[in-house]
């Protein structure tokens, strides 16, 4: 394991050069960290401005970020976490017995663990422009063709995801961000909800939108970037959630723990649980776990990290991994979703900014 003294003296001054650099590059103009142990952070630290203009404020610890896919993990598998700790729903439950609209001989075996997994065969998002409400997304992602057998690949789906935010509602019988609200409260006051209050909002690290999307023309500031999401509320199963990066950092220390085996939390955060949910799928080629990523060299976590590694990331610019072998967690927020750098790109930051935490 590294020692505290390499990881400040060395390793952060070489994190902290990847990150000017992108700033620097306009990969994203706003950046927030926190890198820590399951004993609590090591460093954290807020760069540049909220958006590209000079007069715009600088980033703070406070500054919320649009979590996009982190919500994945975050807000749905902790919420999935919990329905299957209670009992109130299992992995191997079939999603043509919870949803009525999931009919057909394709359909029929995928189960709640496949969407999880994204193993469903559903493809990546929806043909068409997103539909108003839950009723229309149901019906239309129900309806839809799949793109390949069950389970005979891993394709990465929102749809899936937003399916399982529908479940999720339904089988703990309260909205599922209620759900989430009430899990993170007896965890942490730190900012992680998927609405921001008014005066927060004002702080939030803006984003812009898609050029297919109805907002297009005007700064999201506090406001989901994800056109679906908006379309449901701002509250979905695939994204949404806002955040800090002490909140994220909070939520990472939690998982951490459980995963080196401490008990000190009640479930869903018991080892057990959360060991299952990190566990890689056993489809052919997946590195996906049940709503996890997991590590593999050519990731967004870089090359350095242990096989035990999970994590996700977020298409507006957001990373979170996590290293049970070197007792250690990685946040990584940003807001490239701001008129900034390319995917490409922001992939390169993200690895060269694990590699050099990870020497």
């Amino acid at each position: 394991m590294e020692s505290y003294e390499r990881m400040t003296h060395a390793s952060i001054d070489d994190a902290i050069s990847v990150i000017a650099n992108a700033i620097a590059a306009r990969v994203f103009p706003a950046a927030a960290v926190d890198v820590g142990g399951s004993d609590g952070s090591i460093w954290s630290q807020a760069f540049g401005a909220l958006a590209f203009d000079a007069v715009d404020a600088a980033t703070s610890a406070d500054t919320p970020f649009d979590l996009a896919s982190l919500t994945k993990v975050i807000a749905t598998t902790t919420v999935a976490m919990n329905l299957v700790a209670t009992r109130a729903l299992r992995l191997d439950q079939r999603v043509g017995d919870l949803l009525s609209e999931w009919r057909g001989a394709d359909r029929e075996p995928v189960t709640v663990a496949d969407l999880l997994e994204h193993a469903s065969g559903l493809p990546a998002r929806l043909v068409d422009p997103p539909p108003a409400g839950r009723r229309e997304f149901e019906h239309d992602i129900c309806a839809m063709p799949l793109e390949y057998t069950p389970r005979a690949a891993s394709i990465y789906s929102d749809l899936g995801f937003i399916l399982l935010g529908f479940v999720l509602a339904d089988r703990g019988a309260a909205p599922f961000a209620s759900q989430f609200d009430a899990l993170w409260r007896r965890i942490d006051s730190n900012v992680l909800t998927f609405a921001l209050p008014p005066a927060l909002r004002r702080l939030a690290a803006p984003t812009m939108p898609m050029q297919d999307d109805a907002r297009r023309g005007r700064m999201l500031q506090g406001e989901v970037h994800d056109n679906y999401a908006a379309a449901l509320g701002g509250v979905a199963g695939h994204a949404g959630l806002f955040g800090t990066a002490a909140g994220v950092g909070v939520f990472a220390r939690v998982v951490l723990r459980a995963l080196r085996g401490h008990t000190t939390r009640p479930a869903p955060w018991t080892p057990e649980v959360v060991r299952r949910f990190a566990a890689r799928s056993s489809v052919p080629g997946s590195s996906r776990a049940l709503g996890w990523d997991t590590m593999l060299p050519s990731s967004s976590c870089g090359t350095r990290m242990s096989p035990s590694a999970i994590g996700h990331v977020g298409f507006t610019g957001t990373s979170l991994w996590i290293d049970p072998a070197r007792d250690r967690y990685y946040v990584l927020l940003t807001n490239r979703a701001c008129g900034g750098g390319t995917l490409d790109q922001m992939r390169a930051v993200r690895r060269d900014f694990h590699d050099a935490l990870t020497i």
